[in-house]
């Protein structure tokens, strides 16, 4: 870590959410280091113009805080790859953005003397800037070992976040919460709209877009409420 404070940022995924939280990063005063290739490096390069494209392992090399936003599928295999070949460093903070695992999944780089950190924000990611303005309104669920908890903290609020801390052994039942509110959504916005499609409204989409956002906000903040006095 530089003395102040600021990180050299590297980031293995350049998908939806990688280069968001690395623009995030670079806007809280961390220089990004360099970047993988991913399935859009044309969006990547819009988020994050001037970072270079770097391989999985330069960019560990460079960096002091390793971004891992790859899918679920390839994370562990990715995080034991890079230990094979001796690319985590001591010290050197990684963190994944994956909602189902905690740290345990970071254990072949812990075992090098990585310092293991899970922040998964809870949005859902276009790719674009417009998240950075949605990070600023969103929670993050924040794992990670005791000592260094304050870190991962940090740096969710430095994405713009406010960090909510989800244990170990909770982050199973969190992923399942976060993928049954956006699939549910998604497939009843579908159906909804196109029905109204059916019977020729043009634009169903526009149509519902206040009634969805006015019903979820009256849900939540009945969720929110406290329970009843008995």
């Amino acid at each position: 870590m530089r003395r102040d404070g600021r990180l050299g940022v590297g980031i293995i995924g350049a998908g939806r959410v990688g280069p968001v939280i690395g623009a995030a990063l670079a806007g809280a005063g961390h220089a990004v280091t360099g970047i993988t290739t991913g399935s859009d490096d044309e969006r990547a390069s819009a988020v994050l113009p001037g970072v270079p494209v770097l391989d999985a392992l330069e960019v560990v090399r460079r960096s002091e805080l390793v971004i891992l936003a790859v899918p679920r599928d390839q994370l562990a295999e990715l995080v034991a790859g890079i230990a094979e070949v001796g690319g985590w460093q001591i010290g050197q903070l990684v963190l994944h953005t994956d909602p189902g695992h905690g740290i345990d999944v970071l254990r072949p780089a812990a075992e090098r003397g990585a310092i293991p950190l899970a922040v998964h924000p809870a949005i859902t990611f276009t790719g674009t800037s417009i998240d950075l303005r949605q990070l600023q309104a969103s929670y993050a669920a924040v794992t990670a070992p005791a000592a260094v908890l304050p870190i991962a903290q940090a740096l969710a609020v430095e994405m713009g976040c406010e960090p909510v801390v989800i244990a170990e052994a909770d982050r199973r039942a969190y992923a399942d919460a976060i993928e049954t509110v956006t699939a549910f959504s998604r497939s009843l916005i579908g159906q909804s709209t196109a029905q109204l499609r059916d019977i020729g409204v043009e634009n169903p989409g526009g149509y519902l877009s206040a009634l969805v956002q006015s019903t979820v906000e009256r849900a939540l903040r009945e969720a929110s409420d406290p329970p009843p006095l008995i």
